[in-house]
């Protein structure tokens, strides 16, 4: 089972500080004692580094300084054994997170900037006191948490713009874009994944008749263009000095429900990253992994059949999976199939305001089960 401590067990011990009596010779004036600690350090060094946050909100990531340390199960003990092997390791972990929806970098973006700078050191700053998060989901246009659909290439009804002249990242510079700039001052190692919704409408056919935004499919004629918008998208985000680590190719590839949304069966995926998207980052330089999926973990067939196209599987990092259906074992079904792939956990929602107690209890659970049963690298939402 994994333990989980703030960034690294802590090796070695605390300096304990001792005052010795120091007199001159020959006086025999009583050396005073020293003051009583506020803070006293523990008389016995501890080998765990400790933030405890509880559901009561007693302890919110507070350090605790108390000894915790490893020993030998008492009798009848019931509780689980921790076992650290330092000499074996297992699954590599990318980063822990969240999702910045577009609706999130509104608000955040709104706060007045003592109190933006104040929550964004507490989420994203990698001191004792601070939260790390070291891995952000973003949305390549809008996302259905956006106050509004867009993608980076609309036009009017019949238009179509192959070239991708008139791609520009134009609706995220108001919040998304100088939020994440903010956040890179805060912490420029943090890794970042771009998902999109849908494809510009002019690329689709079958969409929705009264949204083209919502449902329909990637019309095959569009493949090229839609990777030359994956590469102008990653291209104009490093302009902004903002890099993109990983994208997934569709958002809830099977769900054709969402505002906005976009059908991407597993042979189009395939096909697109095999012939289109693959090529289009190769031939342009871009070290941005790919990968597919990005759904639930109630089929892992979908990426097995992506991984298992000959074609494809070169371009593609791993997969990417949701928890809202299915069971998480699924993501050790794909790792079997194919070990040397990643799996990513993405997506799992919580509506505000939530349930503190709640929530917290879910999240333990499942980055649990995740850590221990699977082969899990990144983030949750």
């Amino acid at each position: 089972m994994m333990q989980y401590v703030k960034h690294s067990l802590l090796a070695g011990g605390l300096l304990l500080l001792l005052a010795g009596g120091c007199q001159k010779k020959g006086d025999d004036t009583p050396t005073p004692a020293p003051p009583t600690p506020v803070n006293p350090t523990p008389a016995v060094a501890s080998q765990v580094a400790l933030w405890l946050t509880t559901p009561d909100k007693s302890a919110l990531f507070q350090r605790v300084r108390l000894p915790l340390n490893f020993g030998a199960p008492l009798a009848g003990d019931a509780n689980p054994v921790i076992a650290v092997d330092t000499t074996k390791t297992y699954q590599g972990i990318d980063g822990f997170g969240y999702t910045l929806t577009g609706g999130s970098a509104q608000v955040i973006h709104q706060l007045g900037a003592p109190a933006r700078a104040a929550l964004l050191k507490e989420l994203f700053a990698t001191d004792s006191t601070s939260l790390g998060v070291s891995y952000l989901r973003v949305s390549i246009g809008a996302s259905d948490l956006s106050a509004q659909v867009f993608t980076y290439d609309d036009l009017p009804g019949g238009q179509t713009d192959v070239n991708l002249d008139k791609f520009s990242l134009g609706p995220d510079q108001t919040d998304l874009i100088p939020v994440l700039k903010e956040i890179l001052a805060v912490n420029p190692s943090i890794k970042i994944m771009g998902s999109p919704w849908t494809a510009p409408a002019w690329m689709k056919v079958n969409a929705d008749a009264g949204n083209p935004a919502k449902g329909g499919s990637l019309a095959p004629q569009y493949y090229d263009a839609y990777a030359k918008y994956f590469v102008k998208y990653v291209q104009a985000m490093q302009a902004q000095g903002i890099a993109i680590d990983a994208v997934t190719l569709q958002n809830e590839p099977l769900n054709p429900f969402n505002n906005p949304s976009m059908l991407m069966q597993a042979p189009e995926q395939a096909a697109f990253i095999r012939n289109s998207v693959g090529p289009a980052f190769a031939a342009a330089g871009i070290t941005t992994i790919i990968i597919c999926y990005d759904h639930n973990a109630d089929r892992p067939d979908y990426p097995i059949s992506v991984l298992g196209d000959a074609g494809a599987r070169p371009y593609v990092d791993g997969s990417a999976f949701h928890l809202y259906g299915g069971s998480i074992d699924a993501l050790s079904t794909v790792h079997n199939a194919f070990p040397a792939k990643n799996i990513y956990f993405t997506e799992q929602y919580v509506a505000a305001p939530g349930n503190f107690s709640a929530d917290l209890a879910w999240a333990v659970n499942n980055l649990i089960i995740g850590a221990t049963r699977n082969w899990s690298r990144n983030v949750l939402e």
